[in-house]
């Protein structure tokens, strides 16, 4: 093993280092197929690789690694006792991994892609260490030294424990990319140590989880442990009780804060040691201030949802979320994006103004002891603030929380409404996706995604110039879209996906692709709707005045639908622009025939519309037949269009009818083709320069 980072002169840093080291390797852990063929002197052939427990009964891993075992359970084999070699292994279930599905096998299949992690829970109690998990995002910066520690395969019969130090040589990839890599170089590393902890030792932290090796050279990659922000929500976890992040995380902080406060053991904790190192997270709070507060936080409910969490950060002064990516998911990545924005007193004020908000923010739950841990958050700020702040400050910290015990009662927050007449989507944040079509390589798009706000703005997410093909655009686009749909969804209330494109591609049924396997299709989870990005189309100052004129008439309602390319069945030409102009303002066009078109007449036919000023379109991709099912989509359609009454309401019926489809609903299959532009002139597409500016 390699000489211990961050040894010198003082004596203390040199011991608390090494008590750190022996912290990690006491929570690493072998991972081994199932079933009996375990023996406990470890000479077994079940070995699949390494692991640590990041909680108590958790385990964190690579998907890679267990996915390597039988069906979805594995051995997890450690050391219980820190003074004994003795062994046991105790069996676990694999209860999530990223990505959720793996490359295939095969000599030629590609490498697991990142960021390729695991989580196992034991299926009995068992005693255990577990590590300190860092809250910081991208905790590990190029040019900083990290240890890691891990097991490899029998020697002699046995499996071994290795670890090292790496220097931090870069990146693969961006902060926004659900693919970013971190490289290692400057020592070896051996098959089987995937899935052991990468610890900052400088600051007593575990920051990532080894990925791979570079094979017959020195170093390799890992993956940050903030990637774990990016877990899918499994289905039923409405109200965040059964999400895998907050369990694993609030058991983790209670587990150490626990251990802080226990005066039964005498063997020195992660604390302990972070305590002697000169640097952490911040000068604001000391690790033994840290872990508390952590502690506090962990017993209360989590955010109601990641777009809650982003709001309450941007109320605080000098903060913007939009710094920290993965987005902040739990009341820890919140707190953690608070370090080193300013410093000294100041900086205590931040924090101790976010707990407070934490206080009176909305809940998904009300769990028993959800008071009693408010009312200790509530003295820990108090008595924070006595020791170090001024009177005036700590009178404003007792406004706050007499204004908070006067909320109303409190318990699960209402669903968000879903937008009508007085709350229409523009009002709320949505996800933009921007396709272009290669003119010079047929098949192939560019690609942006944006987060775009109320106010009018855009935050960019991602993007690929490079050209992806039309068949991988769905799952090149799953992570990055995942992360913008979790900055803006409110429970029980999905986020719009807007996909901006040329008229030319309006074909594309975006509303049908399925990110993931067995997953809906986009149209099902969440309202789907189009924007036309050809800017030729609105370069009339006539039809930009026009636009307005209409969006304002139909967000008003109310609203009515007319077909206006088919008569009793029969395909007729879509009126010119100066005809359609002359519609009423609150009529919405139905194309009932589009499908039916040729790709030129089609796009001939919507585009008078577009021109005329219409910013609300429904219409069918695929043309019906003759009699009864055109006749249905006339009737239908104008009857959707009039039950929405404003225009604000018909990206959500449209939702509805795609998820009625879904379920076998045969009254409304008429719809299982439509499309909804519903472009807001109000609020106009971001210029390329300004998504541009994308990690």
């Amino acid at each position: 093993m390699t000489q211990p980072a961050g040894g010198g002169a003082e004596g203390g840093r040199d011991r608390a280092t090494l008590a750190l080291m022996d912290l990690v390797r006491e929570a690493t852990v072998r991972i081994h197929r199932p079933g009996p063929g375990y023996v406990p002197d470890g000479s077994d052939t079940g070995f699949l690789g390494s692991g640590f427990f990041i909680a108590p009964s958790w385990v964190l891993t690579c998907a890679h690694v267990v996915l390597q075992g039988e069906g979805g359970g594995v051995n997890v084999v450690f050391r219980p006792d820190r003074h004994s070699a003795a062994e046991t292994a105790v069996a676990g279930t694999i209860v999530a991994t990223l990505p959720e599905t793996g490359p295939g096998t095969g000599p030629r299949a590609p490498g697991w892609p990142a960021p390729d992690l695991a989580l196992i829970r034991l299926l009995e109690p068992a005693e255990h260490a577990c590590v300190y998990v860092t809250e910081r995002p991208a905790a590990m910066l190029p040019g900083g030294r990290v240890h890691y520690v891990g097991w490899t395969g029998p020697r002699g019969g046995r499996p071994a424990a290795v670890s090292g130090d790496c220097a931090v040589k870069g990146m693969f990839g961006g902060p926004a990319d659900d693919g970013q890599q971190i490289r290692l170089g400057g020592d070896w590393m051996e098959a089987g140590m995937s899935g052991g902890p990468v610890v900052d030792l400088a600051r007593g932290e575990v920051v990532g989880v080894l990925k791979s090796r570079i094979e017959g050279e020195q170093g390799g990659t890992a993956v940050g442990i903030e990637r774990l922000r990016t877990l899918p929500v499994p289905a039923g976890a409405e109200d965040r009780r059964a999400d895998h992040y907050h369990a694993v995380f609030h058991a983790h902080d209670r587990h150490h804060a626990d251990r802080h406060d226990s005066t039964a053991g005498t063997e020195r904790t992660w604390v302990d040691a972070q305590s002697e190192l000169a640097t952490g997270p911040g000068h604001t709070l000391s690790p033994r201030q840290r872990i508390v507060l952590l502690g506090r936080l962990a017993d209360i409910p989590p955010p109601v949802s990641t777009r809650a969490l982003l709001d309450l950060l941007d109320s605080l002064p000098d903060v913007w979320s939009g710094d920290h990516r993965p987005a902040p998911r739990g009341w820890r990545d919140g707190l953690a994006a608070l370090y080193e924005v300013r410093d000294g007193d100041p900086a205590l004020e931040l924090v101790l103004r976010y707990c407070m908000a934490v206080i009176s923010a909305d809940r998904p739950y009300e769990a028993t002891g959800t008071a009693e841990a408010t009312q200790a958050l509530w003295e820990w700020v108090r008595r924070t603030a006595d020791d170090r702040l001024s009177r005036g400050f700590r009178k404003e910290l007792d406004l706050l929380w007499s204004a908070g015990r006067n909320r109303p009662v409190p318990g699960r927050r209402a669903p968000h409404a879903r937008p009508g007449a007085a709350e229409p989507p523009a009002a709320r944040s949505f996800v933009l996706l921007s396709l272009e079509l290669r003119g010079w390589e047929q098949g192939r798009y560019d690609w942006r995604i944006a987060v775009g706000e109320g106010d009018g703005d855009f935050r960019p997410v991602a993007e690929d110039a490079h050209g992806t093909a039309l068949a991988d655009l769905p799952s090149r686009l799953a992570a990055p879209l995942a992360e913008a749909f979790r900055c803006c969804d409110e429970p029980d209330s999905p986020a719009v996906l807007q996909v901006a494109t040329d008229r030319a591609l309006f074909t594309l049924d975006v509303d049908k692709w399925c990110l993931a396997p067995h997953e809906p299709p986009l149209g099902v989870v969440r309202p789907v709707v189009l924007r036309c990005a050809d800017q030729e189309a609105y370069d009339e100052e006539w039809s930009a005045k026009e636009r307005k004129v209409r969006w304002n008439r139909m967000a008003a309602g109310p609203v009515r639908g007319e077909v206006i390319d088919c008569v009793a069945g029969i395909r007729v030409r879509v009126p010119e622009t100066a005809e359609l102009r002359t519609l009423a303002h609150e009529t919405v066009p139905l194309l009932c025939q589009y499908g039916g078109h040729s790709p030129a007449e089609a796009l001939a036919g919507l585009g008078r519309v577009v021109s005329a000023g219409y910013g609300v379109v429904l219409w069918r991709r695929r043309a019906g037949q003759a009699g009864a099912v055109c006749t249905e989509f006339h009737r239908r359609g104008a009857d959707t269009v009039a039950q929405a009454g404003v225009s604000g309401r018909l990206p959500y019926l449209i939702h509805e009818l795609r998820k009625s489809v879904r379920a076998g609903r045969i009254e409304t299959y008429w719809s299982d083709s439509v499309a909804l532009l519903y472009d807001d002139p109000h609020h106009p597409l971001p210029g390329s320069g300004q998504l541009l500016e994308a990690p």
